[in-house]
């Protein structure tokens, strides 16, 4: 805030205000918009950036190839380099995928509680093909009404690593005659069943704990345009939410948006 870090995690059990100032500027350009797009940006941002192209939800349908990338130079940057596919139990078990120097953080923002790197390769895109075919296997999303009801049963994430692999293992052997323009990036996958990988041991499961003095029973979705006010106790910070006594707040979604923090001790 005011280009300074804050560390919430000291006010939890406090009593907090956020108040919407009514103004929201892009996070890319810094302009004034009046709605807030893709988590943060104007909408004649998220028409001209590659970072809010349909590739980046969705990366096996990257187009760098095709010479159409809306910014060449910013994709090989951002989507040419090692990106991990690994395994997360957060509301259950999934799939997910993200930048190598992204762990352990992206397992943090969507409320992991365990968490196994399972491939490494040297392109976003082969990431999202691999992706693919694991989500026919397994769900490849959060469901975040049950991941902020508390934390998922312990699952084997070992287990169901070596019964994925035998089960993807045939179409994998295939993905290079599918896409040949990608061949010499495909032979670089490296299932990563060795130890001495920079992101921790690859057969031992990380764990992670969040700072939670209690979750609620029923989930209760604040936002700024219908309460500008938000008033309540910090119970606690789980992936992308504020927990409060009030409710739940989806902050990544707030990116942005002008506020007012305001703390004072509980009665």
């Amino acid at each position: 805030m005011d280009g300074k870090l804050f560390f919430l995690n000291n006010l939890i059990g406090q009593n907090i205000t956020l108040e919407y100032l009514n103004q929201i500027f892009c996070i890319a350009c810094g302009r004034p918009t009046k709605k807030s797009f893709q988590q943060g940006y104007c909408f004649p941002c998220t028409q001209r950036l590659a970072q809010c192209d349909l590739c980046i939800v969705k990366p096996e349908r990257c187009h760098y190839h095709l010479g159409t990338c809306r910014e060449p130079q910013w994709g090989e940057k951002h989507c040419f380099q090692n990106h991990i596919i690994y395994l997360a139990n957060s509301s259950g078990i999934k799939v997910g995928i993200t930048k190598e120097k992204n762990i352990p953080t992206r397992w943090i923002d969507q409320g992991a509680t365990q968490a196994l790197a399972i491939f490494k390769v040297p392109t976003r895109k082969i990431s999202g093909l691999i992706e693919i075919l694991l989500a026919q296997y397994i769900s490849d999303k959060t469901d975040w009404r049950k991941m902020l009801k508390g934390s998922p049963p312990e699952v084997d994430l070992i287990a169901y690593k070596n019964k994925l692999l035998t089960q993807i293992a045939e179409p994998l052997e295939t993905l290079a005659d599918q896409y040949p323009q990608e061949s010499e990036n495909i032979k670089k996958i490296e299932c990563l069943d060795l130890e001495g990988h920079n992101t921790a041991n690859p057969n031992q499961i990380q764990e992670i704990y969040y700072p939670v003095l209690k979750y609620p029973e029923k989930i209760h979705s604040l936002s700024f345009e219908k309460t500008p006010v938000i008033n309540g106790v910090l119970l606690g910070i789980k992936g992308q939410y504020l927990i409060l006594d009030i409710g739940v707040l989806n902050i990544r979604n707030m990116a942005g948006y002008q506020i007012k923090l305001t703390t004072t001790q509980p009665a």
